[in-house]
């Protein structure tokens, strides 16, 4: 009982939050930098074995993710998380699914680092681009050419325009009233009824808070494979933008449709069992969430 006390407490509290904002067309961007950002995200030599890039985890023509429960980095090697979408992620509040990056240069700084992703090390990848194409590109964009922070500078700066405007929910919100079915207008109002947007609000309905799975409900920890550390962790928030195209869910992937994840969260989260027919209205409603990928992506 206490538990239901304190939502009912958090939701009123940021009911103020409650707002859902449109993605904008563009973000303002150095256009040399981006170009160069793109070309090292795609580039498998920023590993050390030169077999993964930053676009291996995040497919750009699907939902910005690799939509498996986690990654294969260098030498086969498995990842315990779940790659979150590169889309939209210049929005999140934090970076990583426990926040430990406060934006985008400082996240682009790990899986270069992590041995089990790309397994490198700045020392031995600069002298390794510096042998290559790239000494000219970085030269005639910075005074210091090939450095730790311009190569972080430059995949940041790309990364800042991987956003996904004008989804049918986003020109719903602009006046279109028609954008949205009739259907996924009834998932919202159950979205805003049953509290699921008390933690996901904001221009990526979430991605803006932290908080640990099973407010009211302690998770089964066999049911979504977890361990009792994760039980104890809380996970930033993610956002549900193309949500839809990003499966598996949760933090470790563990749950492989959208239907159970709605289902689960709701339980867990919010302690409310939904109906099949609130269930199937509320992923109608974030299937309109997709946003449009510009051609040029993919």
């Amino acid at each position: 009982m206490p538990n239901f006390f304190i939502l009912i407490i958090f939701i009123c509290f940021n009911m103020h939050a409650n707002i859902i904002s449109p993605i904008p067309q563009s973000m303002p961007t150095d256009e040399k930098k981006v170009a160069l950002g793109k070309l090292l995200f795609n580039d498998t030599r920023l590993s050390v074995d030169n077999t993964i890039s930053c676009a291996s985890c995040h497919l750009l023509n699907e939902g910005g993710d690799d939509n498996k429960s986690v990654s294969t980095g260098v030498n086969g090697l498995k990842g315990e998380l779940n790659s979150p979408t590169v889309f939209n992620s210049v929005f999140n509040f934090k970076q990583f699914w426990d926040g430990r990056a406060d934006n985008l240069k400082e996240q682009a700084l790990g899986p270069i680092l992590n041995p089990i992703e790309m397994g490198n090390n700045f020392d031995t990848l600069i002298v390794k681009l510096e042998k290559t194409e790239y000494l000219n590109i970085f030269n005639n964009i910075y005074l210091d050419g090939i450095t730790q922070d311009n190569i972080v500078d430059a995949i940041s700066e790309y990364e800042k325009t991987l956003i996904t405007p004008n989804s049918d929910f986003d020109m719903y919100l602009k006046g279109d009233t028609n954008a949205i079915t009739q259907v996924q207008k009834e998932g919202y109002a159950i979205f805003k009824e049953k509290g699921c947007i008390s933690c996901h609000h904001g221009i990526n309905i979430g991605a803006n808070l932290y908080s640990k799975l099973g407010v009211i409900i302690d998770p089964s920890i066999s049911h979504l494979g977890m361990t009792n550390k994760d039980k104890e962790e809380k996970f930033k928030v993610p956002s549900l933008r193309n949500v839809a195209k990003t499966a598996p869910y949760l933090h470790n992937g563990s749950i492989k449709t959208l239907n159970e994840t709605v289902k689960t969260i709701s339980l867990y989260q919010l302690g409310r069992e939904l109906k099949d027919d609130e269930i199937y209205k509320i992923v109608k409603f974030l299937e309109s969430l997709n946003g449009k990928i510009k051609e040029e992506r993919k």
